[in-house]
């Protein structure tokens, strides 16, 4: 038992180490080329908007820092404190010895309490930091709605999603696991059609994209790429920020389009028919589904790791809690498990940008070059204040998207 807390003490340790040592790469290769950028990300910015990315960038960086130290000695007190056994054992006992609610309240507690740490750098990153470069356009008000919101979700929708889960082991027995994820998968298969339904709008107004050559234009090109949406809707994003997106939900007959208002007020209608074409282009490619497949094999081996923990006694005994218990084994992995999947992140993005690739040369052909396209990104790099030269090493972990600066050579070399 004393070997796995020391082997956590050194996931813990090592993930953090990882985490400081990439933000410092990345921030001593921002500040290289601080004073003159790379001639391909002066061809993106003005000299004044490329000097605010660069310290929006540093900013955040610092900001991170501290904040994954901070996350880090909460995570090691959380478990290694007795926090967690002793909140088992008081929320356990009002239901009894066999009770399934009172231990899935347990997890669904445990995940309540332990958001409460990090509001204070959720408040300062919205309100001082976004708000000094301009993004921020939430209140108090609204963001404290929003979290309290997101309790109810969570009490809602998350418990009984949790008492089904611990239920099964005593409806199916040793193979409740792979009931679970057959639950689970089909839940967030469920909720790919209900989200955009239900749940956004609890956060965000949604409206149909008014008549006029902007929807005429986006109509076309899902009719001329073979991609008919259900609707085309703009969100409010810019009640909480000025930041910019799109993204598309559901599936099948059920899928929408979703544009952001900001990204509508910053672009050209050239420039948001070649963001939306680039979007079908993840459709059009069959990047949904694979992300889905992979989706579903990670969640299916998680489930069947839960389950092997679960039945080895020295896992819950070494965290104080009862042998063969399986809330306290469920609430461990999800607070350890992206100690070790942080290492394989390289892996995953690797495939996400090779998906941004494919996407953007979708839209280049769609719209007969890469013009519309390269002038979108150009146009989002500035308005979002993008990191235009950031360490291999960072990117590689972090981002899984490539860059501006290489998704438009990219772009311009297919064209030759």
């Amino acid at each position: 038992m004393s070997l796995v807390l020391i082997a956590t003490a050194a996931l813990l340790a090592l993930h953090l180490a990882g985490e400081l040592v990439l933000a410092a790469l990345n921030r001593a290769e921002v500040r290289r080329h601080a004073g003159t950028p790379p001639p391909a990300a002066a061809a993106i910015m003005d000299a004044g908007t490329y000097q605010k990315a660069v310290a929006y960038t540093l900013e955040r960086s610092r900001f991170g820092v501290l904040r994954e130290i901070y996350d880090t000695l909460v995570l090691a007190l959380v478990v290694f404190g007795g926090v967690l056994p002793w909140l088992y054992a008081g929320i356990v006992r009002w239901g009894g010895p066999d009770a399934v609610w009172s231990r899935a309240l347990f997890i669904l507690a445990a995940g309540v309490l332990l958001s409460v740490p990090g509001l204070p750098f959720d408040w300062w990153e919205q309100f001082r930091i976004e708000a000094k470069f301009g993004f921020n356009q939430s209140t108090p008000r609204l963001w404290i709605v929003d979290k309290l919101k997101g309790v109810a979700l969570a009490l809602v929708i998350g418990y009984p999603l949790l008492w089904a889960l611990l239920s099964l082991v005593g409806w199916v027995g040793a193979t409740w696991w792979i009931w679970g994820f057959t639950l689970v998968f089909g839940f967030q298969l469920l909720m790919l059609v209900l989200y955009p339904k239900l749940i956004l709008p609890l956060f965000n107004k949604l409206t149909p994209l008014p008549e006029g050559d902007l929807r005429s234009r986006l109509l076309a090109l899902g009719d001329r790429t073979g991609f008919r949406a259900q609707t085309i809707q703009v969100m409010d994003g810019s009640k909480r920020s000025a930041h910019s997106n799109a993204f598309f939900t559901g599936f099948g007959r059920f899928r929408r389009i979703v544009l952001y208002d900001t990204l509508v007020n910053q672009l050209a209608a050239e420039e948001l028919e070649a963001v939306l074409a680039h979007e079908i282009g993840h459709y059009r490619r069959g990047h949904i589904p694979k992300m889905i497949a992979v989706s579903a094999v990670m969640l299916f081996a998680g489930f069947g790791v839960v389950a092997w923990l679960a039945g080895q006694p020295w896992f819950n005994l070494a965290f104080g809690f009862p042998a063969g218990e399986l809330a306290p084994a469920f609430l461990l992995f999800g607070l350890l498990s992206g100690l070790v999947t942080f290492w394989f992140s390289p892996v995953t993005n690797y495939f996400s940008r090779r998906h941004e690739y494919e996407a953007d040369a979708f839209a280049r052909d769609a719209m007969g070059g890469p013009a519309a396209m390269l002038g979108a990104l150009h146009k989002l790099a500035q308005k979002n204040l993008s990191n235009l030269t950031p360490h291999p090493w960072y990117s590689a972990f972090f981002y899984s998207h490539p860059t501006i600066v290489e998704r438009e050579r990219a772009l311009t070399a297919r064209v030759g």
